[in-house]
């Protein structure tokens, strides 16, 4: 079963655990290890994170890819995701302050979950993820000595990750449902994979995209629909969602016009003609070339 875990790094105790397991934590400041995980970082995002940084900083969402993150490859030759770009020439986070995150209201899931993991698991008979969780423990956190006692579900739920991870959910299971595919699907093309990283990340630009003619020429969404997508980024971010798993496992929930369905078959068929006819004119003149030999 496939996982991911926002920590790939880091020394993560292999043990699952579920939400009831009893941790000790506390995160403070005044603690002698304030901001020495902000220091040296390796924090992917969800587009909920991007989503949320992007509105934090009064940005588009296609200038904070530019600017703070760094692209990676969720799989070798596959689809991507995306990092925080560290300061120049340094490995702590750009938002770290000497009182703490500057962001922090709007700080990633990964910071959230720290130092708890999120292993997301997909069995290959099922359409859904299961959570699990387990424990990270680094040599410069000392707050696995607080005297604090709680669950992971009460960690999560005072880290505000309810709503962060239901809203990444659909994310999460696109990338399972690649990932536990494996190579019967073959190798995306770059087509595949810059509509996955523009559909996931750059929600402003994903928005330009559905607001198109040519998109709405292909599919027909209720005008009352597409206005409510186009108006607000969270209800965008989770039709792209939808959109991409039509897109690329067929899992069709949005509605196409009949007449633009024709006149992609039809397109479909002639190219695929044009390939027979090509092949067949190889064939005749190799056999021809051997005629006269």
């Amino acid at each position: 079963m496939p996982n991911e875990s926002p920590f790939p790094t880091s020394p993560v105790v292999p043990e699952m655990l579920d939400g009831s397991k009893i941790i000790r934590f506390r995160c403070r400041k005044g603690i002698d290890c304030w901001n020495a995980c902000c220091s040296n970082i390796d924090i992917s995002l969800t587009p909920y994170d991007v989503l949320r940084l992007k509105t934090r900083l009064g940005m588009s969402s296609t200038q904070f890819l530019a600017d703070y993150t760094v692209p990676y490859e969720l799989e070798k030759d596959g689809i991507a995701g995306v990092k925080l770009r560290p300061v120049d020439q340094g490995t702590a986070c750009r938002f770290m302050k000497p009182e703490g995150c500057g962001v922090y209201e709007d700080r990633p899931t990964a910071c959230r979950y720290y130092p708890v993991a999120l292993l997301s698991l997909r069995r290959q008979d099922e359409y859904v993820d299961r959570n699990s969780y387990a424990l990270v423990r680094e040599d410069h956190c000392h707050g696995h000595v607080e005297p604090r006692s709680l669950t992971i579900d009460e960690y999560r739920s005072e880290q505000g990750l309810d709503a962060y991870d239901e809203l990444a959910r659909g994310w999460r299971q696109l990338v399972l449902k690649k990932k536990s595919s494996g190579p019967t699907v073959g190798k995306p093309s770059l087509r595949s994979r810059q509509l996955f990283f523009m559909t996931c990340y750059d929600v402003d630009r994903f928005r330009n995209f559905v607001a198109s003619d040519a998109f709405n020429a292909l599919y027909d969404l209720p005008q009352d629909e597409r206005s409510r997508i186009l108006a607000d980024d969270v209800e965008l971010m989770q039709f792209g969602f939808r959109y991409l798993r039509q897109v690329l496992f067929g899992e069709a929930s949005i509605n196409m016009h009949a007449a633009a369905v024709e006149a992609r078959s039809a397109r479909v068929r002639e190219k695929m003609e044009r390939i027979e006819r090509e092949a067949a004119e190889r064939m005749r003149r190799e056999d021809e070339a051997g005629e006269g030999d």
